[in-house]
C-alpha cells in the first residue's frame, strides 16, 4: 500500500501504486538452431520448451509481499468474485444438514444416505464432496441495492435471501441445484461486537491497565489491552495501511474481530465442533460494501488455525470466510444466472423453506423474530461502535450528556460524555485517508534527541506535530476510524451513481421523476446519491417483523432469552449486555473454544519498501560504517 496518497485513492484506498515485484520463476528460453533431428526428447524437455504460463498471484501473496500493494479490485476479481460463487455452486452439491430429513428418512437426504455428518455426496464418485453453503449480508450492501431499486433496506435483504435460497434463485439454473442453507444478517453479530468494544474500552481505561500499558511488539497477543486511544479495527483498508506504513499505531488497534469474521467463526466452529461437519465442507460467502473486506477474509489470523482445538499444523488452515462479494457483484451473480434481481420477491422465505439452525439458542440469536433497524442516524453508517460506547458510558453516569464538536471537515467529529464540568470520556471519529494521515501523524512518537540531556528533538519542518498535538490526540479514549469518506455506505463495492441508470435499464426499470439520475453525474450527484443510500440504510422500523406469508406484524422488540427471561434492564439502544454474554458463553461451551479465541485477533507489522526512498550504495556503506563505530 503506497505511503503516498493521491485524491483518486481516497474513496477506495487500495489501488495499484507500483509495479508488482513478486519474483516469478520462469524457465530459460531455448536457444534456436541447436536442435538435432535424431535427438531423443522427453516430455519434460517438451514442456520446458513451451512458453511459461501467465503469472498467477494470489491475495495471500500480495499480503505477504514486502514491496507491493495491489488493488483489491484488480487482484481479487478472479480469486473472490461472483464467478467463484457460481463455480463453487456448480462443482459441489448442497450438503443439507444431516440432522434434518429431506425427501427421505433415517438420515437419507435427497435420496443419498449419510453414515455420518460431513460424508461426501456423490454419484458414482464423479464429482467433488458436497458443501454446506452459508451467506451473511451486511446492512450497507443491502442499503445500496435498496437505493437502486427504490425499496427499503429490509426488502432488499429479502430479495438477496430469495436469490441465494429461494426457489427462483441461483438453484434454478445450477448444475446440481445447489443453494444456500442460511442467509444471515451481520447486524446480529454486530451487536456482540458493540458490547465487546465497550468492554474493551472499559478494560483499557481501568487503573490496572494504566499501570501496565501495551508496548510495540505485543500487538500479536490476544490477552493484552490496547493502548489509549483505542482505534477501531473493523476496516481492513485502514488496518492494511497501518500494518505496512505506520506500525507504531498497532498497540492502539482494537483486538476485536469484525462482524464478518465473527459470523464466519461462529458458523464453522459450531458446525464442526458440535455437529462434526468439517470446516472444509462449510462454504461461507459474505456480501460487503467494499473490496477491502476481501483482504480481511484472506488474513492468516482468521482461519481455523486460530481457534480449532488441536489444530494439525501439517494441514492447510481453512478460512473463516471463504469468499467476499460486493453489492455490485450480487447483481452480476443474478445476471449470470439469467435472473432479474428486481423481479425477486420482496418477502422473506416461507416457514416451509426456512431451515432452522441446529442449536435452538443460536437459532433464536441468528434469526430473531423481530428485526431492528441500523441504530440511529447519529450512530453513523459504519456499525455504530463509537455511538454505543458513548451510550454505555452515559448510562453509567445518570444526568450526563454527550457533547458534539465538529472538526476541520464533516468526517472529523469529536464527542465527549460530560457531567457538569467534568469530562468523563472523550472520543472522536476520523473517516477518509486524508484525515487518517493526520491522525497517525499525531500518534507518532517524538524522536529521541541524540544530544545528552535533551528529552526530545525539535522539528523545524512546517506542519510538524508538536508535543501539544500529540497530547491532544492521546486524550481520546476511543477513535472510530474508517477508510471511506462518509463511512461504510460509501464503500468501493457499492453501486455508484454512474452505474444506477445502466442497472435499471438492464432490469427494465424506468426511473420516476424524483429518482432520476442525470446523464453525466459528477461529485455533486455522487454526494446526493450517497445521501439516498444512507436514507435506505436507516429505513425501517425498530420492531417490524414479517411472517412466513409475507404479512407485516408489529411485535415487542424486547430482548428475551431462551427461557423467556427478559433482559431489558441492562439494554443499551435495544442491545442487552446480559443476553450477549449468555450467547457468547453458550457458544464457547458447546465448541470448547475459549471466548478470547472466538472474539479477538492480532495484528502484525509488515515490512514494506513502498513509499520509501531507495538508499544509494554510498548511503548504505556510510550507515554500515556508522553502526560499526566508524565514520567518514
Amino acid at each position: 500500500m503506497s505511503a503516498i496518497l493521491s485524491a483518486e485513492y481516497l474513496n477506495d484506498f487500495i489501488s495499484p501504486g507500483v509495479e508488482c515485484i513478486k519474483p516469478i520463476e520462469t524457465l530459460p528460453a531455448q536457444k534456436e538452431g541447436t536442435s538435432d533431428p535424431y535427438e531423443v526428447t522427453t516430455e519434460d524437455q517438451v514442456a520446458a520448451s513451451l512458453p511459461p504460463p501467465p503469472a498467477q498471484i494470489s491475495l495471500t501473496d500480495c499480503l505477504a509481499c514486502s514491496g507491493c500493494v495491489t488493488s483489491a479490485e484488480a487482484v481479487l476479481v478472479q480469486l473472490q468474485s461472483h464467478n467463484e460463487v457460481l463455480a463453487t455452486l456448480d462443482t459441489h452439491r448442497s450438503l443439507h444438514p444431516p440432522w434434518l430429513a429431506h425427501n427421505g428418512t433415517n438420515g437419507a437426504v435427497n435420496g443419498e444416505r449419510h453414515t455420518r455428518n460431513g460424508v461426501s455426496n456423490g454419484i458414482d464418485g464423479h464429482h467433488a464432496e458436497s458443501k454446506l453453503f452459508v451467506a451473511s449480508v451486511s446492512p450497507q450492501a443491502r442499503a445500496s441495492l435498496a437505493a437502486v431499486f427504490s425499496v427499503s433496506e429490509a426488502e432488499a435483504g429479502n430479495m438477496i435471501a430469495q436469490l441465494l435460497s429461494g426457489p427462483s434463485g441461483v438453484r434454478a439454473g445450477g448444475i446440481y441445484g445447489s443453494d444456500f442453507s442460511w442467509v444471515i444478517d451481520t447486524n446480529v453479530l454486530r451487536e456482540a461486537c458493540l458490547v465487546a468494544a465497550a468492554d474493551e474500552v472499559t478494560a483499557a481505561l481501568s487503573p490496572e491497565a494504566s499501570n501496565s500499558p501495551s508496548a510495540t511488539g505485543c500487538e500479536d497477543a490476544l490477552d493484552t489491552n490496547p493502548t489509549k486511544p483505542i482505534l477501531t479495527s473493523a476496516c481492513p483498508g485502514w488496518i492494511c495501511y497501518a500494518e505496512k506504513t505506520h506500525p507504531y499505531v498497532l498497540p492502539h488497534l482494537s483486538r476485536l474481530k469484525s462482524p464478518q469474521a465473527l459470523t464466519g467463526i461462529l458458523l464453522k466452529s459450531v458446525l464442526s465442533q458440535r455437529y462434526n461437519i468439517p470446516p472444509s465442507q462449510i462454504w461461507h460467502v459474505t456480501i460487503m460494501p467494499c473490496f477491502d473486506k476481501k483482504l480481511e477474509a484472506s488474513r492468516s489470523e482468521l482461519t481455523t488455525a486460530a481457534w480449532l482445538p488441536n489444530h494439525d499444523t501439517s494441514q492447510n488452515p481453512i478460512r473463516d470466510v471463504d469468499c467476499v462479494i460486493t453489492a455490485r457483484e450480487v447483481l452480476q451473480l443474478a445476471s449470470a444466472r439469467g435472473i432479474s434481481f428486481s423481479s425477486l420477491p420482496r418477502t422473506p422465505l416461507s416457514d416451509s423453506e426456512r431451515i432452522p439452525f441446529p442449536d435452538p439458542r443460536l437459532d433464536a440469536f441468528l434469526f430473531p423474530p423481530t428485526r431492528r433497524k441500523n441504530q440511529d442516524t447519529v450512530a453513523g453508517s459504519s456499525g455504530g461502535y463509537l455511538h454505543h460506547i458513548l451510550q454505555t458510558y452515559q448510562s453509567r453516569h445518570p444526568g450526563s450528556s454527550i457533547v458534539v464538536e465538529k472538526g476541520r471537515n464533516a468526517d472529523v467529529v469529536e464527542y465527549s460524555v460530560v457531567q457538569g464540568s467534568e469530562t468523563i470520556l472523550k472520543t472522536a471519529r476520523y473517516y477518509g485517508f486524508r484525515n487518517i494521515q493526520n491522525l497517525v501523524r499525531r500518534l507518532k512518537p517524538a524522536k529521541v534527541s541524540k544530544l545528552a540531556g535533551v528529552r526530545g528533538g525539535v522539528s523545524r519542518r512546517p506542519g510538524a506535530v508538536g508535543a501539544a498535538g500529540r497530547e491532544g490526540i492521546k486524550d481520546y479514549a476511543y477513535v472510530e476510524v474508517m477508510a471511506c469518506p462518509g463511512g461504510c455506505t460509501n464503500g468501493g463495492g457499492q453501486v455508484k451513481v454512474t452505474e444506477v441508470e445502466g442497472v435499471r435499464a438492464a432490469e427494465g426499470i424506468q426511473s420516476t421523476n424524483g429518482d432520476t439520475v442525470v446523464a453525466k453525474p459528477g461529485p455533486k450527484e455522487q454526494k446526493e446519491w450517497l445521501a439516498r443510500v444512507d436514507e435506505a440504510y436507516f429505513s425501517g422500523s425498530d420492531n417490524e417483523s414479517v411472517d412466513g406469508d409475507g404479512d407485516l406484524e408489529m411485535q415487542d422488540a424486547s430482548n428475551n432469552g431462551p427461557n423467556g427471561d427478559s433482559y431489558d434492564d441492562d439494554s443499551i439502544n435495544g442491545i442487552s449486555r446480559a443476553y450477549i454474554y449468555d450467547i457468547l458463553s453458550h457458544w464457547s461451551a458447546i465448541t470448547g473454544v475459549p471466548k478470547q479465541d472466538l472474539l479477538y485477533t492480532s495484528f502484525r507489522a509488515v515490512e514494506s519498501d513502498v513509499g520509501k526512498k531507495k538508499q544509494s550504495d554510498v548511503e548504505r556503506v556510510a550507515g554500515l560504517a556508522t553502526s560499526l563505530g566508524g565514520g567518514w
